[in-house]
């Protein structure tokens, strides 16, 4: 079912695509935006990581580089069930994280420093448990795709405002073809966008819920990163609006235009799922093993920011 509705979507994005390059150069136009999307299409299934990772600058890290980080990753992957994905840091004091790859055998999953300074360990674990669950839910691929699909074609549709003229084929040259290449078009593509992380963002909480053990830290982290998400800037972001569905909080306040559920129902959905237990205090989320694979008397640094609050 999942599937189907994916595939669904990607063909809505790619007819919405068509109908763009159809306004703006008739059928000859139609024909090269059908090409173009279906270039898209293939390009970001075979290179979606690369894309999204090296927007954000991220940098990988292992075992050495960031113990306690990868380890926590490591240990997670494991209770999921899933390949050890690659990991990534960004220099970035923006909180968040987010998970890309075209299935679990070439995924990778990446925070920023901000998001690791500013939350404990168990709050990590389940921000991490969350985009593990992307990751098992095959959400990561469809994600990136539509990103780039829906960027593009917000990208094409500012080219509306040099072509007033518009389709001179069949006498629709007129301000009515303005409007749909430069209003219409892109919120369609957000509909569509919107579509599709609003509802897999509840999947990936309930599995990341599932896989820590722990959803009130989950509950607990999303209460903490989203208001700092909404004051602290975030450069990708106000690049690439498109982008803005990868992230585990949205970037923009207003449930209305965001790709996120509002944070207060995610929030109330797993403390129904804790039962309504009070958040442990000092709970580890992980096995005593893990807790202690990083040395003793180690600091933290900008690489491995983790603390036990």
């Amino acid at each position: 079912m999942n599937g189907m509705k994916t595939a669904m979507l990607l063909s809505a994005l790619t007819a919405l695509f068509m109908a763009l390059g159809y306004t703006l150069g008739g059928s000859g136009g139609a024909a090269i935006a059908l090409l173009v999307a279906a270039g898209m299409n293939l390009f970001t299934f075979w290179n979606a990581d690369r894309i999204v990772l090296s927007m954000h600058n991220a940098r990988e890290v292992n075992a050495q580089s960031a113990p306690e980080f990868y380890t926590l990753v490591a240990e997670l992957a494991r209770r999921a069930g899933l390949p050890m994905p690659r990991v990534y840091l960004i220099d970035q004091p923006h909180p968040n994280a987010f998970a890309t790859g075209r299935d679990p055998d070439h995924a990778a999953v990446a925070a920023t420093t901000g998001l690791l300074s500013m939350l404990s360990r168990d709050e990590v674990a389940g921000v991490m448990a969350h985009e593990l669950g992307h990751v098992r839910n095959r959400d990561t691929l469809i994600m990136t795709m539509v990103a780039t699909i829906a960027g593009a074609i917000s990208m094409l549709a500012n080219f509306g405002l040099f072509f007033r003229g518009g389709n001179q084929e069949n006498g629709h040259g007129n301000i009515a073809a303005t409007l749909l290449a430069v209003i219409v078009a892109p919120f369609a593509a957000m509909i569509v966008q919107m579509a599709i992380s609003r509802t897999r963002e509840y999947g990936a909480d309930r599995a990341g819920a599932e896989i820590s053990g722990n959803p009130r830290a989950l509950a607990s982290a999303l209460a903490k990163i989203s208001g700092r998400a909404e004051t602290i800037p975030n450069p990708v972001a106000e690049r690439n609006p498109a982008a803005a569905q990868l992230y585990i909080v949205p970037v923009h306040v207003s449930e209305l235009f965001s790709t996120h559920p509002a944070t207060e129902k995610r929030i109330a959905a797993l403390e129904e799922m804790a039962g309504g237990a009070p958040l442990p205090r000092r709970a580890s989320a992980l096995s005593p093993a893990v807790s202690s694979a990083a040395p003793k008397g180690r600091k933290s640094n900008a690489l491995d920011p983790l603390r036990r609050d």
